[in-house]
């Protein structure tokens, strides 16, 4: 019988033998204790029943007075049936000492258990060892008679120890075999039901397990045996149909997996055609944005939110080349984390290596020590993950480099580099565009001659800053500035070097006004100064300063000239305290202009009113002036200005 310790056939057999064994061996002992109980008591009857007719013997009339109680030592030592079972019969006197015994030689000697036997307790029984005990007092009003005083109260006492009953002992042999029976029986019991689990139960199921377990490595064609009409053959039955249907459904299964593998093909093709869509949505958007505008910090910007929104980069720099050959950073993100204005050689770090060899450089582990890039890849980002450096290059020219910086180790998957180098590609086409725009601007906006902001940008700073003025309440003064005798310069020593004395005048005067100032040229050989928050007192200063630092110039002697050195008028005014608007403070400080040619040249005047309705006066900056009677006459061969 192959039974193992976790089958369902060992754990029927312990659930139906072993409680059925415990049950009858429980049984068996509660009827040996209630029978042992039964003659236990009945031999307490006998024993009490014996000592109380033993006593009564001492009642007895006395026939010899020299022997008294004769009659109970006959009694104790005769051998009739009803004292055979007594093992023990003493009496005992009140010191212990044994009066009489059924052994002659015990009398007048000290009984072993005196102590425990002549206390003073009432009659008792109770089983012993061997037997059962009587231990009865003598004494009392039967024995007054013969005895006087308190010692007839307490003469002695009476042991009666009985032997074990034959009954007694036959019981024990009798359930002793009962019970080796009940053993004997529980293991037949227990291996006839083993037996019978085995066939009927255990092996059936072994067969069907074993079935099963192939079925659940894959054999669904295995079949199990449905012989009979038991619970066993009906569950192979179910198990079989089972089985059938799984087969069915595993041929489903294939035929599915197919399907499900020709979709997720198919599924897969989409999702990068879908990629390829959204990278070329992407480069549209960029070069949509980037192309929408010209100005260069709004393009770098703009730059800057579409790598982080779009494409999902949480540290990124763009930087551009500056006028000394190294990388500047323009635009990062984080913002205002100190990253802006710092600059890199080309060659050093990973953007700088980017810029040498114009190809992208890839670290898939900023924190690897080992790197050739690992001192000073990027400040501002972090020191672990992942860069990129892209160089921005247009027409074989290195315009800048594109940092991507992601926290996690190989942050950059290969797609994400091809698009990433597009984005760096548009972002140097859009730059391009708009450094060309600002030098557009910047030659619409500068006199080609001087470098000096034109007539045009004057203008427009002159409005802003008379706006400024009048929101804040702040004085602006502007000085006109001619240089005196420009004509007779030109027609003598040429319009060459008239040019030249007008690119060394401006070197004389840039230096002089401070940054907010503005200085441009007006027209021809004049100039105008914007002095913000600039009184009209401070602005006549400034007119001096300019003054003397032309007439100081050792590169503006000219001897063509009348005083042998090249010197400047220069005309003041304020606003508000001579004009309002535009228009008047432009005629007032030309008018103060004037005023200085009339009063000598070389000189600083400031406006007063009256000034510009002067009669020698045509107004405009390049309206021609007549002949004026109060102006000193050139040198003889030498033209008037």
């Amino acid at each position: 019988m192959a039974l193992g310790p976790h089958t369902v056939g060992r754990k029927l057999l312990w659930s139906i033998a072993l409680p059925g064994l415990v049950v009858a061996l429980l049984g068996a002992g509660y009827f040996w204790r209630e029978t042992r109980r039964a003659v236990q008591d009945a031999a307490h009857r006998e024993a009490l029943a014996l000592a109380e007719f033993i006593d009564s013997t001492f009642t007895l009339p006395q026939a010899d007075r020299t022997h008294p109680h004769s009659a109970v030592a006959e009694v104790i030592g005769s051998d009739t049936r009803l004292l055979r079972s007594v093992a023990e019969l003493h009496v005992l006197t009140p010191d212990g000492r044994i009066r009489w015994s059924r052994q002659r030689s015990e009398e007048g000697t000290l009984h072993p258990e005196a102590a425990r036997l002549t206390a003073l307790t009432p009659e008792t029984a109770r089983s012993a060892r061997e037997g059962t005990e009587v231990v009865r007092p003598l004494g009392g009003s039967d024995c007054v008679g013969c005895h006087t005083g308190d010692t007839a109260q307490r003469l002695g006492v009476l042991q009666v120890r009985l032997s074990e009953p034959l009954l007694s002992r036959q019981l024990s042999a009798v359930f002793q075999g009962a019970m080796g029976a009940t053993l004997v029986f529980g293991v037949v019991l227990a291996l006839a039901m083993g037996l019978a689990l085995h066939f009927f139960f255990g092996r059936p199921l072994r067969r069907l397990t074993a079935i099963m377990r192939r079925a659940e490595e894959g054999d669904f064609l295995v079949r199990a045996e449905t012989r009979g009409t038991d619970e066993i053959s009906r569950l192979g039955a179910a198990f079989n149909q089972m089985l059938a249907r799984l087969t069915s459904m595993k041929a489903e299964e294939i035929d599915t997996h197919r399907d499900l593998a020709l979709a997720n093909e198919k599924l897969a093709l989409k999702e990068k055609l879908e990629e390829r869509i959204t990278e070329l949505s992407l480069l549209f958007d960029v070069a949509h944005s980037l192309n929408s505008t010209l100005e260069l910090s709004e393009l770098l910007e703009r730059i800057t939110r579409l790598v982080v929104e779009r494409l999902k980069i949480p540290n990124f720099s763009i930087m551009l080349r500056n006028a000394d050959g190294l990388l500047e950073i323009r635009s990062a993100w984080p913002q205002h984390r100190g990253s802006e204005g710092l600059t890199f050689g080309i060659g050093e770090g990973a953007c700088g290596r980017a810029a040498e060899t114009l190809r992208a450089v890839y670290l898939p582990d900023v924190g690897d020590r080992s790197s050739i890039f690992a001192k000073r890849n990027l400040v501002g980002g972090t020191d672990h993950g992942s860069l990129l450096a892209v160089p921005m290059v247009h027409m074989d020219q290195l315009l800048g480099v594109m940092n991507f910086q992601r926290p996690e180790v190989a942050g950059f998957s290969p797609e994400e580099l091809e698009l990433l180098m597009a984005v760096a590609d548009q972002a140097a086409t859009a730059v391009k565009n708009a450094r060309l725009h600002s030098e557009a601007v910047l030659l619409t906006m500068t006199d080609p001659l001087t470098g000096l902001p034109n007539r045009r940008h004057l203008f427009g700073r002159l409005d802003a800053e008379l706006a400024r003025a009048e929101r804040y309440g702040t004085p602006l003064s502007v000085l006109m500035i001619d240089v005196d005798h420009f004509k007779w310069l030109n027609d003598a020593a040429g319009h060459r070097t008239g040019d030249e004395i007008l690119r060394k005048v401006c070197d004389v005067l840039r230096p002089c006004v401070r940054k907010v100032d503005t200085l441009a040229r007006y027209g021809g050989e004049e100039f105008m100064v914007l002095l913000p928050q600039t009184a009209k007192e401070g602005a006549v200063a400034v007119g001096e300063k300019l003054r003397r630092a032309v007439l100081d110039s050792a590169g503006l002697a000219v001897p063509t000239q009348p005083t042998g050195h090249v010197t400047i008028s220069i005309g003041v005014a304020s606003y508000p305290l001579d004009a309002s608007d535009q228009e008047t403070l432009v005629d007032c400080v030309d008018a103060a202009l004037y005023a200085s040619k009339r009063g000598g040249r070389n000189k600083v005047s400031a406006y007063e009113p009256g000034m510009e309705i002067h009669p020698g006066r045509e107004r405009g900056p390049h309206a021609g002036r007549s002949t004026d009677n109060s102006r000193p006459l050139p040198p003889a061969g030498v033209a008037k200005a």
